[in-house]
């Protein structure tokens, strides 16, 4: 399974991206900026393609989801980013929620105009989550960062 993140407006706060699963839409994203020099949890991972795996630890954020989503098992994990540790796909709105993870949502604004934000980040996550976990827990996934901002 191939996941594309095409990141299509970037300002000083958050990135915007449009999210695909084999080539077909699936949602929206948020990460944070880009910046030339890492800021520990206000940087965007580069550009690239990466695996994506499942996060097999219990972490305190892994157990907070377990408490709160029927659905969920374990985080997805971005791995073996260059610099970079603990990169997940998770629930959040705006660029406080992320610290260098991508965040999912079914609605965005623009961030020309005002910060970055997505809506409807639960049933996103989890329509998302429900297609890709079981693929990522064999080891068959791809995470590809596209820029074009």
């Amino acid at each position: 399974m191939k996941i594309t993140v095409l990141r299509y407006s970037s300002d000083t706060d958050s990135t915007l991206g449009i999210v695909f699963i084999n080539g077909k839409f699936q949602c929206y994203s948020l990460e944070d900026e880009f910046r030339e020099v890492k800021v520990k949890g206000e940087t965007r991972i580069p550009k690239g393609v990466y695996t994506l795996g499942v996060q097999e630890n219990l972490t305190p954020l892994t157990k907070k989801y377990l408490d709160r989503h029927d659905f969920f098992e374990r985080h997805l994990h971005v791995k073996n980013v260059p610099n970079f540790t603990g990169i997940y796909i998770h629930l959040g709105n705006t660029d406080e929620h992320t610290d260098g993870c991508l965040l999912l949502g079914n609605e965005v604004n623009n961030n020309r105009i005002k910060a970055g934000r997505l809506n409807d980040s639960v049933s996103a996550y989890k329509e998302f989550y429900l297609k890709v976990y079981p693929e990522a827990k064999k080891g068959n996934c791809t995470i590809e960062y596209i820029d074009h901002a």
